[in-house]
């Protein structure tokens, strides 16, 4: 019984319960056999404390010893909450019995953001408790605010800069350069470029919004993987003889076809070669290797392992996991210079995604860089392997 009316008052708090009619059940059932006053503390999926008039841990939920460890009860709440925020917020409830909102941002063992809760809890003869610390994990919603946040001001310097060109060169071509016909056609592709820049940047951007849209439902067709590089290489082949780059494909006979949107797979492929030859060194080959697999990484299920692999200089460890990352680029300048958006790789990612496939890379002085898709294998209308059902 210490705790039952205790966490009466949590209840009736949280959920709004009538203060006359929640007491008489939890009296009831704390009689039988008591049980439930910690089935409910521990069913609040939120880190729950318990407090004293001194702001000593009289109890704990699950879910706070999980994040907080075991030896709390009984001691002060800075020993487990090490938070000035959240400390101050404990005081001044306990002083005042006033509710208090916070946000607190703890960094270990990752960063995560709370909005803490503190309540009064009515004193009462038969229980100790006289606050309840509630912390309600925001870390999601905060991480997608910030990336809507970093998506905006990207787009926004990324747009900013062709169009300062363009109204630079405009204004240069009416006043000072109107009579100069070598200045002009110098200018006129300029703007060109800039201009197309732009529109590769909005058809990424307007790939990536369609991909995003629809990557919670796994596409159930079936693709033919040999067919498909075979035409990417035949459509590219020309633009990498250019540059002097030889495009192999190996694959293995009776490859099997695996589960996918043909349109989407085209297009991961499509961007990973072109990364490919736009990074790799004249002379030194581009390499596409496909190899029937018996269990994906992290998923498990047959598939397919497709890598695309070029020999240009390493990627440093660093700058691997961001890859991926929206606007993210290890060398700004040349990635403009040669047509980049920064957003190749990020569609990539969410098609990967939405086909319930992994993309793993791995960069080294002797074998240069490495991008491996694997795919999932088609069988019957559905697709083999882990996770085939949404």
């Amino acid at each position: 019984m210490l705790f039952s009316l205790g966490i009466t008052g949590l209840s009736r708090r949280l959920f709004g319960w009538p203060r006359e009619a929640q007491p008489r059940v939890l009296r009831a059932e704390a009689a039988g056999d008591g049980l439930l006053p910690r089935a409910i503390l521990d069913a609040f999926p939120a880190p729950v404390f318990l407090l004293d008039g001194r702001r000593s841990v009289l109890d704990a939920n699950k879910a706070a010893h999980e994040i907080f460890g075991r030896r709390m009860v009984g001691h002060d709440l800075a020993q487990s909450l090490r938070h000035p925020a959240a400390l101050d917020a404990a005081s001044a409830v306990l002083a005042d019995s006033t509710p208090v909102h916070t946000q607190i941002v703890l960094q270990t063992p990752v960063t995560r953001h709370f909005e803490l809760h503190a309540m009064p809890v009515m004193p009462d003869p038969h229980s100790p408790v006289r606050a309840a610390i509630v912390l309600l994990d925001v870390t999601a919603a905060y991480q997608v605010e910030q990336m809507r946040a970093d998506f905006v001001a990207n787009v926004s310097h990324e747009l900013r800069s062709p169009l300062a060109a363009l109204s630079g060169f405009i204004e240069t071509l009416k006043g000072p350069a109107k009579d100069d016909v070598a200045a002009r056609l110098r200018f006129l592709d300029i703007m060109e470029g800039e201009a197309k820049r732009m529109a590769r940047l909005i058809d990424d951007l307007l790939s990536l919004s369609r991909v995003e849209a629809n990557e919670h439902i796994r596409p159930r067709g079936r693709v033919n993987i040999e067919e498909l590089l075979t035409a990417l290489v035949a459509a590219l082949g020309p633009r990498a003889a250019n540059q002097e780059i030889d495009i192999e494909l190996h694959l293995p006979a009776n490859l099997p076809p695996v589960a996918g949107d043909h349109d989407q797979l085209n297009e991961v492929f499509h961007n990973l070669l072109d990364n490919a030859l736009k990074y790799g060194p004249p002379g030194k080959p581009v390499k596409i290797t496909v190899q029937p697999i018996e269990r994906i990484p992290e998923m498990g299920g047959e598939g397919l392992r497709i890598s695309v692999q070029n020999g240009g200089e390493p990627i440093a460890p660093e700058h691997i996991p961001r890859l991926t990352e929206r606007f993210y680029r290890v060398d700004k300048a040349r990635s403009r210079d040669i047509g980049g958006t920064g957003l190749g790789l990020a569609i990539v990612k969410h098609i990967i995604n939405r086909h319930r496939g992994r993309l793993i890379i791995e960069s080294s002085p002797e074998n240069g860089t490495i991008f491996s898709v694997y795919l999932s294998l088609f069988q019957d209308g559905a697709p083999r392997g882990a996770g085939a059902v949404t």
